[in-house]
């Protein structure tokens, strides 16, 4: 495979395409046990408040600082993706979040617990902004939705290996050799990735005037600043990520909980029953970025349309699920939301590389993930557990299709906006 000439930014970094899919796998590889490290904790709540006495609160701040870590840590860390190098600085976190999961294994107190969860997210800061700068060089434009799709299922399956094994290990073994044994492929994955080809860094410049008078000057920050603030349809992607992310997150640490006290299913089997919902964003991810891909050939601005009637779907599943259904009709419609809910990162992602400067990717998707974390993954986990020790859980979830409304609108709004800002983006070529 060789990265193709497109109308919309020159690319000149060609390698063949079996290479391109081997550093796909390896980056779909981190990116899988990069869930399975941050949502094992997931699968050992009730262990924790049995041993340590906890609260919901309490439990839910193991997942919340980790994403409150990457939130603080994600643009700077970018900024090295961007304009340091790319395999460097994704082995480097990874080794990092690597070893801070397995140091929880060796905690014996909450404020412990919570330091190393730190540092988890710390390790994980800016991974995902790095991967699809990556994708976005080894992958031509045409095809941006559709591997973005096959990436974001990494999620799924990270998130369903983290809580069924967490809960089995757990279970049969003990809570810390969840953590410990769970951390060790990360790390040898990280290793290989300091080997793959990367492409030579993009000097950030735009061209100035037109036909001969036309020169590239370099970009001051105030310039990189108003890229964003120009480029309505990435703002929109982004709180887009926010409301749906804020679903996803409060479901992924939650359900195992919710199962475990209303169906009074011991933990492995709670995470069983929650990682099937899930796993089926390994089936919706990769289709709704194969529809995306192929609908954007008639219209242009489906990369934000197609995630907007997916949130509002996933929104409708989880109102009717919670609001009027209970048992196996109330799982059902849980099934539906597990396939529709990840539909929207596909299209999301390709947008956050497809308005921006090709030497600003990184940065771009790093923003998205600086408000889905702040917003979304890092209070979600708060909020569920807040409402729950108030009420219950079942409360907290009827809350979740505001969020998934809110998330719908905002793509929906982007949208109109996105075929100008695409014919806007410099052309620049990328070097091996």
């Amino acid at each position: 495979m060789e990265a193709s000439e497109h109308p919309h930014g020159a690319q000149d970094f060609k390698v063949s395409r079996g290479y391109a899919y081997y550093v796909f796998l390896l980056l779909f590889l981190l990116y899988l046990f990069n869930y399975v490290d941050r949502m094992v904790v997931a699968a050992i709540f009730p262990y924790l408040k049995a041993d340590w006495g906890l609260t919901d609160t309490q439990c839910g701040w193991f997942a919340s600082i980790v994403t409150l870590m990457m939130t603080v840590f994600v643009f700077p860390v970018s900024l090295l993706v961007d304009r340091w190098s790319r395999k460097k600085a994704i082995g480097i976190m990874a080794v990092l979040w690597s070893f801070g999961a397995a140091a929880c294994a060796f905690t014996r107190n909450f404020t412990q617990l919570f330091t190393m969860r730190s540092l988890v997210g710390v390790g994980e800061a800016a991974y995902t902004s790095g991967g699809h700068a990556m994708i976005a060089a080894y992958f031509p434009e045409e095809k941006r939705a559709t591997m973005n799709g096959l990436f974001t299922a990494a999620i799924p399956m990270g998130t369903a290996i983290g809580v069924i094994l967490g809960g089995v290990i757990a279970e049969t073994l003990g809570w810390r050799y969840a953590f410990g044994i769970l951390a060790v492929p990360g790390l040898i994955v990280a290793i290989l990735f300091f080997w793959v080809k990367d492409y030579k860094t993009v000097q950030i410049v735009r061209t100035t005037g037109d036909g001969a008078q036309a020169v590239r000057v370099k970009m001051k920050f105030a310039d990189i600043v108003r890229e964003f603030l120009h480029t309505p349809s990435v703002l929109f992607t982004y709180l887009g990520y926010v409301g749906n992310t804020f679903v996803t997150t409060g479901l992924m640490n939650w359900l195992p909980s919710y199962y475990h006290r209303v169906d009074g299913l011991p933990m492995d089997k709670a995470g069983l029953k929650t990682s099937i919902v899930f796993l089926l964003a390994i089936f919706g991810a990769p289709i709704g970025g194969y529809i995306t891909d192929r609908i954007r050939k008639r219209f242009l601005n489906a990369r934000m349309t197609i995630p907007a009637v997916t949130s509002f779907l996933t929104a409708l599943f989880l109102f009717i699920g919670f609001s009027f259904l209970e048992g196996r009709a109330q799982y059902l419609f849980l099934i539906f939301f597990g396939f529709t809910a990840p539909m929207f990162a596909a299209g999301g992602s390709a947008v956050t590389q497809d308005v921006v400067h090709p030497g600003l990717r990184a940065i771009s998707y790093s923003l998205a993930q600086f408000f889905m974390m702040l917003l979304g993954y890092s209070l979600s986990p708060i909020f569920i557990g807040f409402i729950s020790d108030r009420y219950d859980l079942l409360t907290a979830f009827k809350f979740l299709p505001l969020f998934a409304l809110f998330g719908g609108a905002a793509f929906f709004v982007g949208s109109f906006f996105y075929v100008r800002d695409l014919h806007k983006v410099e052309k620049v070529r990328l070097e091996g």
